[in-house]
């Protein structure tokens, strides 16, 4: 549990330390229409970490009720390591997103930071109030798909990590945007 906040801190850190000093302009930049600015990876993450909340809450409340396919464990690991290795930010392959988590493609507000500061402080929260659950390995949906599942500590894994790849892929929209206002 402790790791999970530990790095969930740290990620947060890193977003506030390398695009908190951004005006609007520079948040919202974009190399293309087909890729994403800073603001959007930041409002993505938003997006994923607020989706899980109510899957949170309905097993602190003792309601989730999970598909058939959770009763296989081997479903249960082969979703669960997939989505892991899919949101790995070594993996260099592009991924379109569940339009459930797709960002705005309007100019973000530059409060984006603050919001995602919070978000992430409402993650922990969860992860210390579902500290039993976590420990027993709780098997939970996706909260884009129902008939995928995996367990609780995976998801917290898949959330940690995907805030990783973002990070970096957000770090990459900066160097470009250095490197087109130098020519």
């Amino acid at each position: 549990m402790k790791n999970w906040i530990e790095r969930i801190d740290k990620n947060t850190e890193s977003f506030q330390q390398i695009f908190g000093s951004l005006n609007s302009k520079k948040l919202n930049w974009k190399a293309s229409a087909q890729n994403w600015s800073i603001a959007e990876n930041i409002q993505h993450l938003i997006r994923i970490n607020e989706s899980y909340f109510p899957v949170f809450e309905e097993v602190r409340s003792g309601t989730l009720k999970l598909p058939f396919v959770a009763k296989f464990g081997f479903m249960v690991n082969f979703f669960g390591n997939l989505i892991k290795k899919s949101v790995d930010p070594a993996g260099k392959k592009k991924m379109r997103t569940f339009p459930l988590w797709e960002p705005d493609t309007s100019e973000l507000d530059p409060k984006i930071l603050k919001k995602f500061e919070s978000s992430q402080e409402q993650l922990k929260a969860y992860i210390v109030d579902l500290h039993d659950a976590i420990a027993s390995g709780k098997v939970i949906y996706s909260p884009a798909n129902r008939n995928i599942v995996y367990s609780l500590p995976t998801a917290l894994d898949i959330i940690v990590l995907h805030q990783q790849r973002h990070f970096y892929q957000a770090r990459e929209v900066l160097k470009l945007q250095n490197r087109s206002s130098q020519e």
